[in-house]
């Protein structure tokens, strides 16, 4: 399954990584109230895989509730069978993307490289995380567009409130966010409406809108 429709949709993803395990739902109710729900839980952060399990079962089906760093196809199944609805990865190890290519599962492979894109279009993955984002030149999507012209990519790494707006500029479909998301001194205090209204500000400043933003509202 291609991601690219659910990127249109969700064009800035809310990366949980070092959330502490007990603030999780607060946390993410801050981030839907501004704005955001499209998720991706670290599996590599304190306890992930109860946070995906803690998130669904908050949010059941209203937002879409991902797993990065799958690296292995253990850690993938285990995401999966804790509620994930699509997994992330940073590189393209190629047991992962068999895997999910094989079970048709979502999967944004991690790509840097146009080797890596060839990798991922072999497995019929046409929307692809560029990471590190911030490690490439201007112009470097289009570049790649080039002789790709069937794919579409999410910025991550790097990504912060001074430069959000120049991803988008620079072609990329959706953009990936942890620490910028939201002030450090917001979250430790547990200041969640002023957390909100941060997200809100900063969505409307460069003109994004996720489509299915509310779904802290059962609806």
């Amino acid at each position: 399954m291609d991601m690219y429709p659910i990127i249109s949709e969700h064009p800035v993803l809310a990366i949980f990584r070092n959330v502490p395990p007990e603030l999780t739902i607060d946390y993410a109710e801050a981030v839907v109230k501004g704005g955001i729900s499209f998720f991706e839980i670290a599996l590599n952060s304190a306890d992930g895989i109860g946070q995906i399990k803690a998130l669904r079962n908050h949010f059941g089906d209203r937002c879409m509730i991902g797993a990065g760093t799958a690296i292995t196809v253990e850690s993938a199944r285990e995401a999966l069978d804790a509620g994930a609805q699509f997994l992330l990865t940073p590189g393209t190890p190629l047991d992962v993307l068999q895997y999910c290519a094989g079970n048709d599962i979502p999967l944004l492979p991690g790509v840097l490289t146009p080797s890596d894109v060839a990798v991922s279009l072999q497995f019929g993955f046409k929307t692809m995380k560029l990471f590190p984002a911030r490690s490439v030149p201007p112009g470097y999507v289009k570049a790649l567009k080039g002789p790709y012209d069937d794919t579409d990519y999410i910025a991550i790494g790097g990504v912060s409130p001074s430069n959000i707006g120049l991803f988008f500029e620079e072609g990329y479909a959706g953009v990936g966010m942890a620490g910028g998301l939201m002030p450090e001194e917001m979250v430790k205090n547990e200041k969640w409406e002023e957390g909100a209204e941060y997200i809100r500000s900063l969505l409307e400043s460069i003109h994004i809108q996720d489509k299915k933003g509310m779904c802290h509202e059962d609806s």
